[in-house]
């Protein structure tokens, strides 16, 4: 946890530690067979599905939907319970008991929190693992799927192309391990964005149980709380624990391509041409480079994908960015959800088989990131300015930026339809990223100053008043709440506002609706208006 300039910093944040001992202690002592029995009292079958500290497999299920490593070391505060429930009755026992005895939820789909909050807390805790809500129901007539929370973005990518026959999608990100109720819940997007917006626009429905342990459908919660859970991060609302989806044409053929340039290759001035046409090219068409150190040199890799084929895609590049001298010999057709494991996250594949998407373990690493939004194009010293960033660290180090383009269907959608707010003026995101293999703290210190290093160096040049970020690629540098006590709204605006922009009030109206005692929290959940303290 990230340790502020408060009064006597290192008294106050060991007098917390003290506190918090003192509550896992105490709860320990007197509430746990309390809680145990409170379950058994609310659910016939929760004792299947729930892990206490001295069960044999308690181990093995904290860390199997831990994705980033950081949060898998023995130092890590761990959940006193894990329930990894199948049936919606068993979460509402969780909801009910945890209010009870005084304990904390966190909810888990996929497991890539930036920062670890669906694994970890400083307060007495359990994790409700959604890794059984894996259902997908796709209704390819109808264009429309209903899909649960703990479900992968590869498997809801593969159930979609194999009911639709790869005529259908809808706008996720192309890392297949993913889960789909953060990615939902905090926005989601991927090379479809500039075609069709993010997943966020395409919910029309959502089941959750809210802090009463209500069954809510959309007609139920009414049309506040579906606005504040599509883009808000949704934990702090309840656990939803699954989403109707609008699915979007795509065509049978799109095209692929992957060109790497490098300094030498006039990377930098072809990197900063890309941040004039980015946003404005095609609305078929996707661009995404990445930069990183390679030796002695850096390299621009330009990814791309295009809806449709070559002979359709190199008359547009030709017109918007012939700099690249984009050949057909660089580009591959494919189908889309090829396509998706062509671009996995950062490698580019030879050989392609979408089956992958649902049987491959991918591979856990250790790694970090922040995001920022640019509205202005990045000056070419700038951009050199960075390299010295890359030349300075040790060679082991592995880090990139990655540059996330939107325009097309993000420019069309009001600011606050959802609570996401980044759309019409962001030329594209600007994504800091570094992993890792090194279990040892000095690695974890090496790739966390570079990242830090990049995004401080990057304040001139990104957005400003506030400093944009996204809420899935969570950045707890930004601000947080209180560790005791209550977290005025003003106090929370600190990091709301850069989430969500002044959609953070409206989020604070609903959430002192639906959840006034803030019982869904975290370390950067939206606060409920106190008469008391707070003044808007």
């Amino acid at each position: 946890m990230k340790l502020h300039n408060f009064l006597c910093p290192k008294i106050v944040s060991l007098i917390f530690v003290l506190l918090i001992k003192f509550q896992g202690v105490a709860f320990a002592a007197e509430n746990h067979e309390n809680f145990l029995k409170c379950l058994s009292l609310q659910s016939d079958t929760i004792a299947k599905v729930i892990y206490t500290q001295n069960n044999s497999s308690y181990s093995s299920v904290l860390k199997a939907s831990i994705q980033n490593l950081i949060f898998s070391s023995p130092p890590n505060p761990k959940p006193l319970f894990i329930i990894t429930p199948f049936h919606v009755s068993e979460i509402q026992a969780a909801i009910k008991c945890s209010r009870n005895n005084g304990l904390q939820i966190r909810v888990r789909s996929g497991g890539h929190d930036h920062e670890g909050l669906s694994s970890i807390s400083d307060v007495p805790f359990i994790i409700v693992d959604l890794v059984n809500f894996s259902e997908i129901s796709v209704d390819a007539e109808a264009k429309t799927a209903w899909v649960q929370s703990g479900a992968s973005l590869g498997e809801l990518n593969y159930r979609i192309a194999e009911k639709s026959q790869n005529l259908l999608a809808v706008p996720v990100g192309t890392c297949p391990g993913v889960g789909v109720g953060g990615h939902f819940s905090g926005g989601g997007y991927g090379a479809l964005l500039r075609k069709y917006g993010i997943a966020a626009d395409h919910i029309v429905d959502a089941h959750m149980i809210d802090a009463k342990g209500r069954f809510l459908t959309r007609e139920s919660m009414g049309e506040d709380l579906f606005w504040a859970i599509r883009g808000s991060g949704g934990s702090s609302f309840g656990i939803i624990v699954s989403w109707k989806i609008k699915l979007v044409a795509v065509p049978p053929t799109v095209t692929v391509f992957a060109v790497p340039r490098t300094l030498e290759q006039n990377a930098t001035r072809l990197l900063h041409k890309w941040q004039y046409i980015a946003d404005r090219v095609h609305e078929d068409l996707f661009i995404s480079p990445f930069l990183y150190r390679e030796n002695s040199t850096m390299v621009c890799l330009f990814t791309s994908l295009f809806l449709g084929g070559v002979d359709r895609l190199l008359p547009l590049m030709q017109q918007s960015f012939p700099e690249l001298g984009l050949t057909k010999e660089d580009c591959r057709e494919m189908s889309f959800i090829e396509s998706i494991v062509y671009l996995d996250g950062f490698k580019i594949r030879e050989s392609i088989n979408a089956d992958v998407l649902i049987n491959e373990r991918f591979v856990k690493r250790f790694f970090i990131g922040k995001a920022d939004f640019v509205t202005v194009p990045i000056p070419v010293e700038a951009l050199e300015g960075a390299y010295d960033l890359f030349y300075e660290e040790d060679p082991r180090t592995y880090g990139l930026l990655v540059f996330f383009p939107y325009g097309g269907k993000m420019s069309e959608i009001s600011e606050s339809e959802i609570p996401f707010p980044h759309r019409a003026g962001n030329i594209y995101t600007l994504l800091y990223y570094a992993e890792w293999q090194d279990a040892t703290d000095e690695a974890y210190q090496r790739h966390l100053n570079m990242v830090r290093k990049l995004f401080n160096y990057m304040t001139p040049y990104v957005t400003k008043n506030p400093r944009a970020a996204y809420i899935n690629n969570r950045d707890l540098d930004i601000g947080t709440n209180n560790k005791l006590g209550h977290t005025s709204v003003q106090e929370a605006s600190v990091w709301g506002k850069k989430y969500f922009k002044n959609n953070f009030y409206r989020l604070v109206q609903v959430k002192t609706m639906v959840d006034p005692e803030d019982f869904f929290r975290n370390e950067q959940s939206i606060p409920p208006f106190n008469l008391v303290k707070d003044e808007l």
